[in-house]
């Protein structure tokens, strides 16, 4: 008599693996990583490689502080570490990127359980953490292709476009701001690039387009309404590193579509009103955090009915 194996869920399993999913994320972000090696120089590759050993580092000893398995194969640390790296000038002293490392597996991720348990994005929390606690050093932006002031030859820094058009210093044309020829943080200059790795992480199927889509979108629309110019909204600030790449992470975004709808619509209100009416000249990073926060709300409230359940008495 054949017996009838019984097991728990999932039963059926796609074929992808935490580890393949983080693959494609790192081959995506692998024309901004060499994007701004050009346009930085050879420190920005020396800065993404700081990042990515203290993520792989921090979590390693955590782990085994905690006695839990070792995760590190399945690449998680390895694309926190480039996030974060993208999301910091290249004038950053080593140490301090190191630091932000820690932060985001330590103290963001591990503290919390590890892989899949952690409520807000690793990299984007570092970020702000060292933020507020190295402004100066967080502000410094080097002009493209000015190698020697990342070597620590020079001292002389530029402006990204925000507070460049908020001081009346003149901003770079269109085409820089697609192709990155201007300042800001490693991963935020090259539109082209984060284009490029968007679009080959909806092609694999690995992110929705529904938050890039909705967040973009929304910055774009109320930004023309409150007279900002639409295209250099959309290329400046980080905003398609952050709607492709850190507003989509699988653990701190809703997984419900009106909840992932809800979402990137928060982001770019958030995100527009910072900009537009804070004393902040750059809200993406803020505006992700705050709506991480709000995801199980979100996800309680767009959460859709079982089949056949009854509606509750009122």
């Amino acid at each position: 008599m054949n017996k009838l194996p019984v097991t728990i869920s999932p039963h059926l399993h796609c074929g992808r693996s935490s580890r393949s999913i983080m693959l494609d994320v790192i081959i995506a972000l692998t024309p901004a990583i060499i994007a701004s090696t050009i346009i930085f120089g050879f420190r920005a590759l020396m800065l993404i490689l700081v990042t990515v050993a203290a993520c792989v580092m921090s979590e390693y000893v955590t782990r085994k502080i905690l006695k839990r398995p070792d995760t590190i194969y399945n690449l998680t640390a390895v694309v926190t570490g480039i996030l974060l790296a993208l999301n910091l000038p290249v004038t950053l002293p080593f140490w301090m990127a190191a630091l932000g490392g820690a932060i985001a597996i330590v103290i963001v991720k591990e503290f919390f359980g590890g892989v899949g348990q952690n409520f807000v994005n690793p990299a984007i929390t570092a970020r702000i953490i060292l933020l507020m606690s190295f402004a100066s050093q967080m502000s410094t932006w080097q002009p493209p292709f000015n190698y020697r002031m990342a070597a620590g030859v020079d001292v002389i820094s530029s402006a990204t476009y925000f507070s460049a058009s908020q001081s009346g210093q003149e901003i770079p044309s269109l085409l820089d701001m697609f192709l990155g020829i201007r300042a800001g943080s490693l991963g935020e200059t090259c539109a082209l690039a984060l284009l490029i790795g968007g679009v080959y992480l909806i092609a694999r199927k690995v992110i929705s387009p529904i938050i890039p889509l909705c967040f973009i979108g929304t910055v774009a629309v109320l930004s023309t309404l409150l007279g900002g110019d639409l295209l250099y909204q959309v290329m400046s600030g980080g905003l398609l590193l952050g709607a492709f790449f850190m507003a989509t992470d699988y653990t701190t975004s809703p997984v419900t579509r009106n909840g992932k709808i809800i979402f990137g619509i928060g982001c770019g209100i958030v995100t527009v009103l910072i900009r537009f009416f804070a004393a902040l000249p750059e809200g993406v990073s803020y505006a992700i955090l705050l709506m991480n926060i709000l995801v199980p709300h979100i996800e309680n409230l767009t959460i859709p009915k079982v089949f056949g359940e009854e509606a509750k008495a009122k």
